[in-house]
């Protein structure tokens, strides 16, 4: 028989601890039989982790079903409610803002709108405004909200500092994490807004089947995030998918060119009528995406490519001619797809990377 080590008995408790938390945040409600079923573990096992936890403030006894004969099952509930994150996206015209509970639901949303030329000092206090509002909206108290996180675009390290931002003023050098970190005083975490859209859509979007993502964000600037194994790769220094920032590329030149003398949406509402300047325009605004989304693609093989960002709005009069021209250029293209969240992919996402920093610090998962 195997002699326990000192320590054994606590990694133990530890391990019986996670596995019955994740079986209850899966379950939803469940008994001790049903829990004991699920995770392997004895019945006396069970109740004694639950009791910790009810301690601990992460589990609720749920009330009996009305109506059951007997005496009934003691049932439990993971309490999402514990505890709570923020993900916002500070962007280049606009704030949005989300808080969710520990299951991963939005209950909030904030929008502000920021001017582009906006010092980063003022679009910081806008942020943190419509941060605040949002946790302040819904009723929770600050106290609770265990971690929030940010995305903004530019190159942001993993110390959650941008390193190089071309479009915002003032945004070199921001320690974005470290300054959220002090509107709920606790932990927070900053990164690249299209990777944490990539992280969206993976957790509930159009990516939900795909493992290997590459994701491009349009709309007043373009930039790509990329998923490798479901997991983000923002590469050594936080550049992995700025592919926009090469000049020849022509990702920059390409949108300039598109809203000359109209806006987007207009362009692609004529487009969208069969106008012929603008399938013409939008056809070549497609074709230079193609050129920067195809080395991604090439270098990567990925599963899927999204299309996210205010311009994706446009459907398939932007999709199928980038498709088309991605056919063109790739050795095997990928399946192409619109996002499913619009304007809310950063801030989800953002809402994602910080449940993840709660799951594994806080919860122990």
């Amino acid at each position: 028989m195997t002699e326990l080590r000192p320590g054994d008995a606590s990694l133990l408790r530890k391990v019986n601890t996670q596995v019955t938390l994740r079986a209850l945040r899966r379950e939803g409600v469940a008994t001790l039989t049903q829990l004991g079923r699920v995770t392997g573990l004895s019945r006396q096992t069970v109740e004694a982790v639950l009791d910790e936890l009810s301690e601990r403030g992460f589990v609720k006894e749920v009330p009996p079903d009305e109506g059951v004969m007997g005496r009934p099952a003691r049932r439990f509930g993971f309490r999402a409610d514990a505890g709570y994150v923020v993900g916002v996206d500070v962007g280049g015209d606009g704030i949005v803002a989300a808080l969710a509970d520990l299951s991963g639901e939005v209950i909030a949303w904030q929008r502000a709108g920021v001017s582009g030329d906006a010092a980063a000092h003022e679009r910081l206090e806008a942020a943190r405004r419509t941060a605040l509002t949002c946790v302040d909206s819904a009723g929770v108290a600050r106290k609770h909200v265990w971690a929030v996180a940010a995305g903004t675009s530019g190159i942001v390290d993993r110390t959650g500092r941008v390193s190089l931002s071309i479009t915002l003023p003032g945004w070199t050098g921001v320690d974005l994490a470290g300054l959220a970190g002090r509107w709920f005083g606790g932990t927070a975490l900053a990164a690249n807004d299209a990777n944490l859209a990539a992280l969206a859509e993976h957790w509930r979007g159009s990516a939900q089947h795909a493992s290997d993502v590459v994701y491009v964000l349009i709309g007043h600037r373009a930039g790509a995030g990329i998923l490798i194994g479901g997991r983000l790769h923002p590469g050594r220094s936080g550049a992995a998918g700025e592919i926009g920032t090469l000049r020849q590329v022509g990702w920059e030149d390409a949108a300039r060119e598109l809203v000359k003398d109209a806006s987007a949406a207009e362009v692609f509402e004529a487009a969208l009528r069969g106008e012929r300047d603008a399938v013409c325009r939008v056809d070549r605004y497609a074709e230079n995406l193609a050129i920067g989304a195809s080395a991604l693609v090439l270098a990567i093989d990925p599963d899927l490519l999204v299309l996210g960002g205010g311009y994706s709005r446009a459907g398939d009069v932007l999709l199928e001619p980038l498709r088309r021209h991605l056919a063109e250029l790739c050795v095997s293209a990928p399946e192409v797809v619109a996002s499913t969240f619009g304007d809310e992919g950063v801030a989800l996402g953002a809402v994602r990377l910080a449940l993840d920093h709660v799951e594994r610090e806080i919860l122990g998962l």
